[in-house]
């Protein structure tokens, strides 16, 4: 089955209006409107409304990098999925590594949260991913597996998930997985997702890599039959960087 690449960017917490502006040109003068790749930038929570502007009438669709299961109520700092709906998000990341390990986000809450998210409409970018000390200790797909289960119902629609293998050791490290390690977490993902759902969504559902994804080994990694996209950090915050890993994608599928 032929899965349409996926590849969204992570800004974190970077850019201004200003600087966010800039980087918005770039990526309109120099992406191909006819890219056979779905494209998606999550900036910070303030720029997700004037974001959203600034991609009307492209094939760019915008992302949150967080969310709160609650709709409303007295939650300070929290932004609820409806919200993020009317502020013009598709999708939203939940389940980062940084959310994770800085904020102590796990199981049930997670859980929560992309439930939440499901039901107001959004599309979730769930991210699974093991530590450096975890795979030394063979354990990648033990807790690959466990955070799938804590996070995920089977009766979620997997229509509207996106897993995200982020290897924690190679965010932000410069270290990246070979495309035989990436291939055998994703492939491992899927036939989990054949068991959690069905082995038509599991042949569905589009897997990226994260994990220092660059220009340079972008098509590596995208030519492995079971990754189907990527999730970009630090790559997505210069425009021709994040164009050339778009592009990567599209030709990894003849597109």
């Amino acid at each position: 089955m032929s899965r349409r690449p996926f590849v969204a960017g992570n800004w974190k917490m970077h850019n201004t209006l200003v600087e966010a502006r800039e980087l918005m040109k770039g990526l309109r003068d120099s992406l191909d409107p006819e890219v056979a790749v779905d494209v998606a930038v999550c900036p910070p929570f303030t720029l997700l409304y004037p974001f959203g502007r600034e991609v009307d009438g492209t094939n760019i669709k915008v992302g949150a990098q967080n969310v709160h299961f609650e709709p409303q109520g007295a939650f300070t700092g929290e932004i609820s999925p409806g919200m993020l709906k009317a502020a013009g998000c598709d999708y939203v990341i939940i389940g980062h590594s940084e959310r994770r390990t800085i904020f102590a986000e796990k199981g049930d809450l997670l859980r929560k949260k992309v439930a939440a998210s499901l039901a107001e409409g959004l599309e979730v970018i769930f991210c699974v991913g093991e530590s450096l000390a975890e795979r030394e200790a063979s354990e990648t797909m033990h807790v690959v597996e466990r955070q799938i289960d804590e996070g995920l119902t089977p009766d979620m629609d997997p229509s509207r998930l996106t897993i995200a293998y982020e290897p924690v050791w190679a965010i932000g490290t410069g270290r990246t997985a070979s495309p035989e390690q990436a291939q055998e977490v994703h492939a491992f993902i899927r036939g989990k997702m054949r068991q959690f759902f069905s082995p038509s969504a599991a042949e569905a559902m589009r897997i990226q890599y994260g994990g220092s994804v660059k220009p340079g080994n972008a098509a590596a990694l995208m030519g492995c039959p079971d990754v189907d996209g990527a999730l970009v950090g630090g790559a997505c915050l210069v425009a021709d960087d994040f164009v050339s890993i778009i592009t990567a994608a599209a030709a990894s599928v003849g597109g």
